[in-house]
């Protein structure tokens, strides 16, 4: 994951008490290498008391404008999201990786389509950009998002998505949900089974809808996957993005003591060493000084997503890879166990 470019700050927009918009100025020559899909994110890469981080943001701009944005909502006791909320000024520069992601919208100028969106806080920053690229190059199609927060002073883009919609009255439709105050014309609570039946039985219940796309906490996007299901949608049609994971940890074997050896192919390049099973195969590429890609390290992101060609591992959780990319031999890097005592990873061939 050698290819991160210095980008500088154009701008950066205070969203929220707790939200900055951080606008990258990308030069001419970098414009092939920075195009992007709606949905997708960037990968940032800065030192922080010389010690360096990676932090994963999606996109909130639109691919036409030419414009790279990411939003970044501050948590407590985090790192880079403090840097970005507090310290973070126009004309500073960071190394930025090209987008990446599959959580994408692929804009159709022929469609004639209904798109569906449920997002909880800064789940709403990749959605953002799928909801203006749809506005503006499908002309015939439509856009319901359920957005949920706490209070209207904490939505990110609340006065934007209320000019869009004014801007287009007959294809944006907006429910705000908030759990912490009661405002007219919204919903009160959080995105459970009541408010999401209301939405797919009674105020659209004679919508052809075309995809649903969900993204925030993994509690929400369980509970909103699992009412969309008991209503008949088909997998294929829901996609999703994890923000933050709640996903129990499973249980590693205990006689995972011994060591592997493993061989690591990453940017043509092909490396082997020996390791220990208790440590995962980005710990153990990273130790060796590997440039393997990686970003949240918390199995939420796909950055580090490699292929085993042989041998065997284990994960210790997984929100992200299906059954089937399972069956293929893909892996979460960050979170693989090596089981067998050799094993092959290919992080080029995924």
């Amino acid at each position: 994951m050698s290819d991160f470019h210095k980008l500088h700050i154009t701008d950066i927009t205070r969203e929220t008490p707790h939200a900055v918009s951080i606008t990258f100025d990308v030069p001419t020559l970098l414009q092939d290498t920075f195009s992007f899909i709606p949905g997708q994110y960037i990968t940032i890469k800065t030192k922080v008391d010389e010690k360096e981080i990676r932090r994963a943001y999606s996109i909130c701009s639109t691919p036409h404008s030419t414009i790279l944005k990411v939003t970044v909502k501050e948590i407590s006791g985090g790192t880079f999201s403090v840097i970005a909320n507090t310290t973070l000024k126009k004309g500073d520069t960071l190394e930025v990786h090209p987008p990446e992601g599959n959580f994408i919208l692929t804009p159709n100028s022929e469609a004639t389509n209904t798109y569906t969106a449920f997002v909880a806080g800064s789940g709403i920053t990749p959605v953002m950009s799928m909801i203006k690229t749809v506005l503006e190059t499908e002309p015939n199609s439509r856009f319901i998002l359920v957005y949920g927060n706490k209070t209207p002073k904490e939505t990110i883009f609340h006065k934007e998505l209320l000019e869009l919609q004014h801007q287009y009255t007959d294809r944006l439709f907006l429910e705000f949900v908030y759990s912490q105050s009661q405002e007219d014309n919204t919903h009160f609570g959080r995105i459970e089974k009541p408010i999401i039946n209301y939405i797919l039985k009674n105020k659209y219940k004679d919508t052809s809808f075309k995809a649903f796309y969900l993204c925030g906490p993994e509690e929400m996007i369980n509970t909103v996957t699992s009412v969309l299901e008991e209503n008949g949608i088909g997998k294929d049609a829901i996609h999703f993005e994890l923000f933050t994971s709640s996903s129990t940890e499973a249980e590693i074997d205990a006689n995972l003591k011994g060591k592997s050896n493993i061989t690591i192919l990453v940017d043509d390049e092909e490396f082997s060493f020996i390791m220990d099973q208790k440590k995962t195969i980005l710990d153990a590429a990273l130790q060796k000084d590997i440039d393997a890609p990686y970003s949240c390290q918390g199995g939420v992101c796909s950055s580090c997503i490699c292929k085993i060609t042989e041998g065997t591992a284990v994960m210790e959780k997984n929100s992200i890879l299906t059954d089937g990319e399972i069956a293929e031999g893909l892996v979460l890097a960050c979170q693989a166990h090596p089981t067998s005592t050799s094993i092959k990873v290919d992080f080029d061939d995924v």
